[in-house]
């Protein structure tokens, strides 16, 4: 059952990590480190095992009435070509917003179809949902990365919600899988009592755990914190504390060391539709459907 499971799940996490591929510009010069904002901004002191303590780089507790575009960028269908389900990724209050100390991105059924623009080819579609990221703003290589965040309550087929790193250049080592993903959570629907992470990449060693989809949540919708630990030789995913999944860096030659994992990569917030085994269903999956994020913080 596990192995049929994560052969599933894997089907959508590719479809999601192939399409975002277009989805996001190359230009890895406009992928600037943000300024460090200090500890205070990230909450209290927490410190490496080491005992020296993180230093923040990035956060936003989302406390205003309004998404501030100096640290995020909202995904359009319309100038990246990036869906996953059938949606239009748009640009509006209806799908992306911020209110109650919280960034909402939702996904929504319209009230009439309308055409989606698309650099590719334009289609027709009922459907809208919201996306972002710090492409262009931030983007750290190694380090912490903390989403406290809230899923839809659905547990039937059609939704798949991200909190996932992505690099700034995504073709610095080739296309997908080649230059590297990391998705600290993905929750699908259908799979309502468990959230997963993956790590995209070539590896040597084909028994390396790249992912685990018996990391058991018992409220998706509640919040929960979830957490990235990356450094130079491992990445380390825990949810509320626990560690869900740990990953040893060993890529497949001609990358050496830590590559792909030794470059910047941005964070990026998403609600989608779901596809393959999780695919959308009009007649049953509930819309509206919310991904509610209390707060991102990150350190170095």
């Amino acid at each position: 059952m596990i192995r049929q499971l994560t052969w599933r799940l894997a089907l959508s996490a590719v479809a999601l990590s192939v399409l975002a591929v277009s989805s996001l510009p190359v230009d890895v010069a406009s992928a600037r480190a943000a300024k460090p904002t200090g500890n205070q901004s990230c909450g209290p002191n927490i410190y490496k095992q080491d005992g020296q303590a993180w230093r923040c780089t990035f956060a936003d507790d989302f406390s205003g009435s309004s998404l501030d575009t100096r640290k995020w960028f909202v995904q359009e269908t319309a100038n990246s070509g990036f869906g996953v389900g059938g949606e239009c990724f748009v640009k509006s209050r209806n799908n992306v917003s911020v209110g109650g100390g919280s960034l909402r991105l939702t996904a929504r059924r319209e009230p009439n179809p309308f055409t989606c623009a698309s650099p590719g080819a334009s289609y027709t579609t009922q459907y809208t949902s919201g996306s972002v990221s710090t492409y262009g703003l931030f983007a750290q290589a190694y380090g912490r990365f903390e989403i406290r965040a809230r899923f839809p309550a659905a547990k039937v087929a059609g939704l798949q919600s991200a909190l996932w790193l992505w690099p700034a250049n995504p073709s610095k080592y080739g296309a997908w899988p080649m230059s590297g993903e990391i998705d600290i959570a993905e929750e699908y629907s259908q799979y309502s009592d468990r959230v997963i992470p993956y790590i995209h990449y070539i590896s040597t060693d084909l028994s390396a755990q790249h992912t685990n989809t018996a990391c058991l949540i018992n409220d998706v919708s509640a919040p929960h914190t979830y957490v990235a630990e990356w450094t130079a030789s491992t990445i380390t995913i825990s949810y509320d504390g626990v560690t869900c999944l740990k990953h040893t860096i060993s890529p497949a030659a001609p990358l050496t060391g830590s590559a792909p994992f030794d470059q910047p990569f941005i964070v990026a917030l998403t609600q989608a539709l779901g596809v393959g085994n999780n695919a959308f269903d009009p007649s049953s999956t509930p819309l509206p459907a919310t991904t509610q994020v209390d707060y991102v913080h990150v350190w170095s």
